[in-house]
């Protein structure tokens, strides 16, 4: 009886044991599979920390993400119908570089356009300093005054 059970232990394990070499031995296509995830993974923003691509984040969410990307991977999609995927679940704000449409033309065009303004802004400033009238000279009593004041000789409550 107990042979039996050792005999069934090694059959089970021997059948076994294929699967899981077969499983450990990354191949050829594992590895262009998993280059392919962390491509796209880097592509993508995390929605839950925003400054990190979901390649970056420790977020549950950002972990969800890398999963959907192997499964799509697996399931035989390209890089484009992935990623068109997840901007049709999540929108353009899950791109790092959203595509120029009437949506994003202010992300596009924002910085652009600080730039200009400051530089509009500036250049009136300059103007406007230049054609300030000059300050006033001070007439020979209110100079003596004033020297008087620097040097401390006279009382300040006057």
């Amino acid at each position: 009886m107990r042979w039996r059970a050792l005999l069934l232990a090694l059959a089970l394990a021997a059948a076994g044991a294929p699967a899981l070499a077969a499983e450990a031995q990354p191949t050829g296509r594992d590895s262009v599979a998993a280059a392919r995830a962390v491509k796209l993974s880097e592509k993508l923003r995390c929605l839950v920390c925003q400054n990190q691509s979901i390649a970056d984040s420790n977020a549950e969410l950002a972990q969800d993400l890398r999963g959907q990307i192997r499964e799509q991977i697996a399931a035989g999609k390209t890089d484009d119908e992935i990623v068109a995927y997840m901007v049709a679940r999540y929108g353009d704000f899950v791109l790092y570089e959203p595509p120029l449409k009437a949506t994003t033309v202010l992300l596009w065009a924002g910085p652009a356009l600080l730039i200009l303004g400051g530089f509009v802004g500036l250049v009136r400033f300059l103007a406007a300093r230049r054609a300030a009238p000059p300050s006033p000279e001070l007439s020979p009593e209110e100079r003596q005054r004033a020297e008087r004041l620097l040097a401390g000789s006279e009382d300040t409550a006057a």
